[in-house]
């Protein structure tokens, strides 16, 4: 039975001042501060609301940027992409399907060979969840993930 992702009140209502900033009011972290901009661990990444699965470990590169950065989704179903003309630039914003959370920005400076993307992701948007809890947490499907970087 395919795992149904919603806008959870009750996580809302357990978000940080800065995650609800960040995911609510389309706020940015500040670089190099977020919990998970130099995580290297093997795992995946879920809206902190609605727990609907985001990116992977596996496309996370090191943009430089101080932000945790992936060259694509999980599954592309499950992030919207919006035109956001705020600070007076011309970006493509972010947001998750279910949780409607702000996640970051897109960008076209990622790596050539991996598709030239940049999504440029705020940890406060963001839960971690390592390879090894994927199963106990729901997400045992996502464990194909990691087989190819193993062999």
């Amino acid at each position: 039975m395919a795992k149904e992702y919603i806008r959870n009140p009750a996580a809302l209502d357990a978000l940080s001042p800065e995650q609800y900033q960040v995911t609510q009011k389309n706020g940015t972290e500040r670089a190099f501060t977020g919990e998970y901009w130099d995580n290297h661990e093997p795992g995946i990444y879920v809206d902190v609301v609605s727990g609907e699965p985001l990116f992977a470990s596996t496309d996370k590169f090191d943009s430089g940027s101080g932000w945790p950065s992936f060259t694509k989704p999980i599954d592309k179903t499950n992030v919207v992409e919006k035109r956001d003309l705020s600070h007076l630039m011309v970006r493509t914003e972010v947001r998750s399907l279910h949780g409607d959370s702000h996640l970051g920005h897109v960008f076209p400076d990622g790596p050539r060979a991996e598709g030239g993307l940049r999504y440029c992701i705020n940890s406060a948007s963001l839960r971690f969840i390592p390879l090894d809890e994927l199963e106990a947490e729901g997400y045992g499907e996502y464990q194909t993930l990691f087989t190819k970087e193993e062999a």
